[in-house]
């Protein structure tokens, strides 16, 4: 990102919950549980994917990138919450700022596109059952999660490189973090072109694997309409149940966030909304997917009973 006045700004101070005095010890609180929770589920999940054979198929691999990416995304943010709830003048120098905004648009791109995959793999299980094991092999796994990852790279440094905003000393986010929108915000050069740039990349990000997960599951509504057994019916729906859950919050927030006019924003409404996707949904992925799952609440029970 270019900054034409780079000596006016070298840093930003982050307001965060400093609005809300009385409000700190209920926010770390809540924060810090979150983090620990996410921690904790993730990497339960991802532990329990590798030793359970039971668990090496392809559904339960993408399901391993997803925590993996929820406990980066977590990280990325919700320990600097923390340092910063109590402190009287946060401060994040222009590096780390730019740092911690790329590797979070990342992650976040990386997820959009997972869940477009994830939705891929159900609809091709949903719909053709007997070759399911054919289409989706091992090596076209590993492809289509590395295509994720590889695309979101892309579309990052697309939209980092674009930036070219010149601050003159507002050097006050209102944010809990560094969030592009509020830099937008901040600049005084002209930032038409850098919307217009969120909107495109907002478009291959958001619009189209949102449009995708809801074409793959108008064909997965349409094979289970066609299974004649109420308890396949079931089982089939019982599979989807987590994985549009998961869609619903993390592209709903998303969406409502980065898809509408800016002159609709509200700066500490779009605050909260970040909240959302960026720590609470990190922490509920593993609950929903855990809770609705028999098989990872089955290797679940083979841990305990070991250590038992």
């Amino acid at each position: 990102m270019a900054m034409d006045n780079a000596t006016a700004v070298l840093g930003f101070l982050l307001i965060g919950i400093s609005n809300y005095p009385e409000w700190r010890v209920t926010f770390f609180t809540l924060v810090l549980l979150t983090y620990l929770s996410t921690l904790l589920g993730n990497g339960l999940i991802i532990v329990l994917i590798r030793i359970d054979p039971h668990l090496h198929t392809p559904m339960y691999f993408f399901l391993s990138n997803l925590s993996f990416l929820d406990l980066c995304y977590g990280t990325v943010s919700m320990p600097q919450a923390l340092v910063h709830c109590f402190s009287t003048h946060p401060y994040l120098s222009y590096p780390q700022c730019l740092t911690q905004m790329s590797v979070s648009l990342f992650l976040a791109t990386a997820e959009c596109l997972l869940l477009a995959v994830m939705a891929y793999d159900r609809m091709v299980a949903i719909s053709n059952p007997l070759r399911y094991s054919v289409i989706m092999n091992g090596p076209v796994c590993v492809w289509l999660a590395a295509s994720s990852w590889g695309a979101s790279l892309v579309l990052t440094a697309m939209l980092i490189i674009s930036l070219h905003l010149r601050f003159c000393g507002a050097n006050v986010i209102n944010h809990f973090v560094c969030e592009i929108l509020f830099l937008l915000r901040m600049a005084c050069s002209d930032t038409s072109l850098n919307e217009l740039m969120i909107l495109i990349t907002s478009i291959f990000t958001l619009f189209l694997p949102f449009g995708f997960i809801l074409l793959s599951y108008v064909q997965i509504a349409a094979a289970i309409l066609k299974n004649r057994s109420a308890q396949g019916r079931l089982k089939a729906f019982s599979t989807c149940g987590s994985h549009l859950t998961v869609v619903t919050i993390f592209y709903g927030a998303a969406i409502s966030m980065y898809m509408k006019p800016q002159s609709r924003s509200s700066p500490d409404q779009d605050k909260f909304i970040s909240v959302l996707y960026g720590a609470l949904t990190p922490m509920l992925n593993p609950l929903i997917y855990s809770l609705r799952n028999k098989d990872i609440k089955e290797a679940m029970r083979k841990v305990m009973m070991k250590r038992a």
